[in-house]
């Protein structure tokens, strides 16, 4: 992944330092995966929750950056975004057959992606879908949460990944 697993600046404008810290958490979301193999990636650890898989939380990260930055900000089409679809429970988790190669290249241009939509927009520019009340929130709101969901997310993935392998770190 081209993120950096490094902190933001501790002097930087708000932008460079919320995108620094969501970087940071992506770019461990991606570490958490290296010199895994298919069969660990795809393998469940926690009894209660069996599609919280190393692949089932890239493609959920994945989507969820999809949902915040292109449908809820920009007001773009919720059709394409398993997280929309409510007739299956989780189908942002359900990965089956997709490599774990694939769903990291899908996670890493949702983020490039991402990051230029952040770029092109103030921080207190308000999301434009009308159907969601969550789309009135600024980009400033939407970074700092997509900052807590990674970092949330980069946990789970740090927890299934000593329990695939016994590998830890934080960065």
């Amino acid at each position: 992944m081209s993120f950096p697993r490094v902190r933001p600046p501790f002097v930087a404008d708000e932008r460079t330092q919320l995108v620094g810290w969501l970087d940071m958490q992506r770019a461990i979301a991606q570490w958490k995966t290296e010199g895994l193999s298919e069969e660990d990636a795809y393998r469940p650890v926690l009894p209660g929750s069996p599609l919280m898989t190393v692949a089932g939380l890239i493609s959920h990260m994945r989507w969820t950056e999809h949902c915040w930055f292109e449908v809820l900000f920009l007001g773009g089409s919720r059709d394409d975004n398993p997280q929309f679809d409510e007739s299956v429970e989780d189908a942002d988790m359900r990965v089956e057959g997709v490599p774990l190669a694939q769903l990291l290249d899908d996670y890493e241009r949702q983020c490039v992606r991402s990051n230029e939509i952040v770029a092109a927009h103030s921080l207190d520019d308000v999301g434009k879908h009308p159907d969601f009340r969550s789309a009135q929130a600024s980009l400033r709101w939407m970074l700092i949460h997509m900052v807590e969901e990674t970092a949330r997310h980069a946990g789970h993935l740090d927890t299934v990944r000593e329990l695939l392998d016994g590998e830890t770190g934080y960065f």
